[in-house]
């Protein structure tokens, strides 16, 4: 019985030291377990707290010039109606109607990724609108960057678009428009570039300057938008290194096309190819042919009865003679194959401004 009891009391002591030691491994691989956790977590929220700061540095970065809101994407779906109002098309984007309150409009312009659009190019957009403001550009009221979407609110400009007002049959309906309000148009949108290329800091080069791009506050006066493909420029008129092609066929600067090199002038080029849009009220390209190619012979010939040729019909003869002849001297400047050779958008302003002093009254030929 002695024995028996002494094995008994062994025993009992190894399995109390087994338990013991098996006890001491489970908290072990618990406590490491929770460690590795806690670990995992407080990188977690290291990592949200520095794409947060990045997030407001890269935000924060583009509002150095002027206060804009920033708006959740379910207040611009609500101001849009679930973007139920499409009341245009960018080569990456829809633009959307906006009800914004108290009787104000807005446009929303959705950058979409499946044509083409990426955060990047609207980042870009969102950091030139906050660097700029004129009366003659179309001005940024906010913008949201939320789940995945990528919105700007602009100012909403009601009366469509330049070639909209020219060449669409809804357009015409408005009748003709006239030589002076053509003149007018093509102020304010030079005003606009000669701001973006003198006065802006640094200076910005739209590189899409089109009559699609030129929004109609009414007959005489006009803004120019969309800047998503901008590029900051230089103090120097010649840019150094080449780039990828950006534009519309038939506005693009030929010495752009042939060298990849862009600068101010190449917006002057295409400012050429709208003035002669107005005065022919023909689109930037005919079939394959540009209208810079279609109209040389007639705007490059000194005799007045052959450039009036290239007028536009509709207009049945109502312009002023010495403003016409200053506006195609003006367009064969500007279209100049030596891109330092054309004048400057300053320049192109007072030309326009001052013919249009000599006379306001539209004269028949």
């Amino acid at each position: 019985m002695g024995w028996l009891s002494g094995s008994n009391i062994s025993l009992s002591k190894d399995l109390w030291i087994g338990g013991a030691i098996l006890l001491v491994i489970l908290l072990t691989i618990i406590l490491r377990k929770l460690a590795i956790y806690v670990d995992s977590q407080a990188q977690a929220r290291s990592l949200a707290k520095a794409q947060s700061n990045h997030k407001n540095i890269e935000l924060s970065s583009l509002s150095t010039t002027k206060s804009i809101r920033t708006y959740a994407l379910e207040e611009i779906k609500m101001a849009t109606r679930e973007f139920r109002i499409r009341i245009g098309v960018g080569a990456t984007s829809y633009v959307y109607l906006a009800e914004l309150g108290d009787g104000q409009f807005g446009a929303v312009k959705r950058v979409m990724e499946e044509r083409g659009g990426c955060q990047k190019m609207f980042l870009d957009e969102v950091s030139i609108l906050l660097r700029i403001s004129h009366p003659n550009l179309v001005a940024l009221l906010g913008f949201c960057l939320d789940k995945g979407e990528q919105l700007l609110l602009l100012e909403y400009i009601p009366n469509k678009s330049l070639f909209d007002r020219l060449h669409t049959s809804k357009g015409k309906l408005s009748g003709t428009l006239s030589w002076s309000s053509r003149l007018s148009i093509a102020l304010d949108i030079a005003y606009a570039l000669d701001y973006l290329h003198s006065v802006a800091d640094p200076p910005v080069i739209h590189r899409d300057v089109k009559s699609s791009n030129i929004l109609l506050i009414n007959d005489d006066h006009a803004k120019l938008a969309d800047f998503g493909l901008c590029k900051l420029g230089h103090d120097s008129y010649s840019a150094q290194t080449p780039t990828i092609i950006r534009g519309s066929l038939g506005y693009v600067d030929t010495n752009y096309l042939n060298t990849g090199l862009v600068s101010p002038k190449s917006d002057v080029y295409s400012f050429g190819v709208l003035l002669l849009e107005l005065i022919t009220g023909m689109k930037s390209l005919q079939g394959s042919i540009t209208l810079a190619e279609l109209t040389i012979e007639c705007r490059k010939n000194q005799d007045v009865d052959v450039m009036m040729g290239m007028l536009d019909p509709n207009l049945d003869g109502q312009v002023n003679v010495e403003q016409f002849r200053v506006l195609v001297h003006v367009a064969n400047m500007a279209l100049l194959e030596n891109s330092m050779a054309r004048p400057n958008m300053a320049e192109i302003a007072y030309r326009i401004s001052s013919c249009m002093d000599h006379s306001d009254i539209d004269l028949p030929v």
